[in-house]
């Protein structure tokens, strides 16, 4: 497989012949407002630029995976540049609604058993956020994907660590983990995706594993750099474990 970290947690996942864009946020720098009560909040999204092209990103896609509609997963320029027949999954029947209201023909729920191409697509829980904000964020998903030609992979999304990440992990013994892990958050309610400490719970439930640490540095809200995460890891010995990829870089395994 191949991994290419876009920027925020947009990814293109080349897996058993068959290339996957996950979460497309494709926007240019600083094309919408930020999101309120949060860090930055004078600082546009996104808050970087793309590392390269579009055209270059969706080229030869064969599906997309929208885990949750918030705008720095789904944006008006996916809508607007993605052909309107390609093959989407989305973690739910409202979200399917809303995305074929875009216009968006070839739309299926993601669940437990779903097959593309021969690939397994396993549907998986994920908690954006806890306590009160939690009803806030609304419902997410991740997705783990497994064929015989290649190593399980879990694309957690935007969840903290709790005990469901732990079960997949669990039942699933995926080889490699995306986790989005920049700690972004409000300026009330705690952490709505993964930061230092829930990467180490990560690792510690699966120490054989790499894990590529994604959703960094990218929207207002972001609460984690890259730098402290990786001093962090350095300072566990784990940094040949987390792996902490620069928006355009990728991986093989």
């Amino acid at each position: 497989m191949n991994i290419h970290q876009i920027r925020n947690a947009t990814i293109v996942v080349e897996y058993a012949g068959k290339k996957f864009l996950v979460d497309p946020m494709l926007a240019e720098k600083g094309t919408y407002p930020p999101f309120p009560n949060a860090p930055r909040d004078d600082q546009y999204n996104p808050l970087v630029e793309l590392p390269t092209s579009i055209d270059t990103i969706i080229k030869d896609i064969d599906a997309v995976i929208v885990t949750h509609l918030h705008y720095d997963h789904w944006d008006e320029v996916a809508k607007e540049v993605l052909p309107k027949d390609i093959k989407l999954f989305s973690q739910n029947e409202e979200d399917a609604t809303e995305i074929r209201n875009a216009g968006f023909q070839n739309v299926e729920v993601l669940q437990e058993d779903t097959i593309f191409e021969g690939i397994q697509l396993v549907k998986t829980k994920g908690e954006h956020g806890r306590g009160e904000v939690l009803k806030l964020a609304g419902l997410v998903c991740g997705v783990v994907f497994k064929h015989d030609s290649e190593k399980t992979l879990y694309v957690a999304g935007d969840t903290v660590w709790y005990d469901a990440v732990q079960e997949v992990i669990d039942t699933h013994n995926p080889e490699v983990i995306v986790v989005n892990a920049g700690d972004n958050h409000f300026n009330e309610g705690g952490s709505l995706v993964m930061g230092k400490d829930d990467v180490y719970e990560v690792y510690k439930a699966t120490p054989d594993a790499k894990i590529i640490a994604v959703h960094m540095e990218a929207v207002n809200h972001w609460g984690l750099s890259r730098e402290e995460l990786k001093g962090f890891l350095n300072e566990r010995g784990i940094t040949s474990n987390v792996l902490v990829p620069d928006d355009g870089e990728s991986y093989k395994f």
